[in-house]
């Protein structure tokens, strides 16, 4: 009888379990969640675009999809995902970031190809934020070399927008005729104008609004504008005659989203900033769209500059890690005091 009475038990059980399956599969699968690992200074923007995305693709799916942020230093997110971070797309400041995580097997080879222009939906660069009025004259990177500058910007150790830095740095030489050894001249004479080096971009930009340190804040652009704006009464906008063309790079993350199944939202996730409403959000929050037409409709906020690219720093972003930021790398060379600093 025992027997007998576990067994009827047992096929209750599963009669209830196939039923709550066919419920769901009748109702559908109403919710979903992924999460973004990003660089330092897109909060802001993927707090709208995250907004934006999830609506329209509720509206067209019917599916409500969470998204969850995490931010950082770019460098630290990446060694976050690699110690087990769960994420399900990263949008990381330089591509050589994203590479990091294909070099683990975490990413596929061709991530790169899965999206338009090379997986960059837009591209930054590096300008100077200066106390109002100019006080100290700032127009060109010579001028931050002046007796009395003091330049604030992050540890490229740990940040990208403090990588960018020296790589704009050096290239705003280079980009003039110079040659390699005036470039490392310049970068080794410009640290010994910053007096502290920050974990990331976010933690440079308190030092310099709240903390009043220095004269001049190396940052991106997006970051400057939003600055100015908090600050509009004490700091303004120098955009200098060159600078480095920044190309941050999105993936979804292949080992995580097999295993949460969340590939398809993932994929969708990352198509919507190539859509007008999102290149729109990008050119607004102080991010250069690729979409020429919307760029150029913002050319009041972002004027146009010369940027150059990577390749005239060295041969690609993979190759610019090795060569300033490798242990005893150019950077550890010129900076030897501050290279290990958090």
């Amino acid at each position: 009888m025992r027997t007998a009475w576990l067994n009827a038990m047992a096929l209750a059980a599963v009669a209830i379990a196939i039923t709550l399956v066919v419920i769901k599969n009748v109702q559908g699968d109403t919710s979903a969640q992924l999460l973004n690992v990003s660089y330092d200074p897109t909060r802001e923007l993927f707090q709208d675009l995250n907004k934006q995305f999830v609506e329209q693709y509720f509206k067209q799916t019917g599916k409500r999809l969470t998204i969850k942020q995490s931010h950082g230093g770019s460098a630290r997110q990446v060694r976050a995902v690699l110690d087990g971070t769960p994420a399900d797309v990263v949008t990381l400041a330089l591509s050589s970031d994203v590479d990091a995580l294909r070099k683990r097997g975490l990413i596929a080879a061709d991530w790169a190809k899965r999206l338009p222009n090379n997986s960059q939906p837009y591209t930054s660069t590096i300008v100077f934020v200066v106390r109002k009025g100019n006080p100290r004259a700032i127009k060109d990177w010579p001028d931050l070399v002046r007796p009395g500058v003091a330049v604030i910007t992050p540890n490229p150790k740990t940040s990208e927008n403090g990588q960018l830095s020296v790589l704009a740095a050096w290239g705003s030489v280079i980009y003039r005729g110079g040659t390699e050894a005036q470039a490392l001249g310049y970068l080794k004479q410009l640290y010994q104008h910053v007096p502290v080096l920050d974990t990331g971009a976010r933690d440079a930009t308190n030092t310099f609004t709240q903390d009043k340190l220095g004269d001049v804040h190396l940052t991106w652009e997006n970051e400057a504008l939003l600055e100015t704006a908090e600050y509009k009464d004490e700091l303004e906008i120098v955009y200098p005659p060159v600078s480095i063309r920044a190309e941050p790079s999105v993936a979804w993350v292949d080992a995580n989203v097999a295993c949460h199944r969340t590939e398809d939202y993932a994929k969708a996730y990352l198509e919507f900033l190539y859509t007008d409403q999102a290149q729109e959000t990008l050119a607004l929050h102080g991010y250069r769209p690729i979409n020429l037409e919307i760029l150029k409709k913002h050319a009041g906020q972002l004027p146009p500059m010369d940027l150059f690219p990577i390749t005239i720093v060295a041969k690609d972003w993979d190759d610019a890690q090795q060569k300033f930021f490798s242990d005893n790398g150019i950077f550890d060379l010129i900076h030897p005091s501050k290279a290990t600093q958090n």
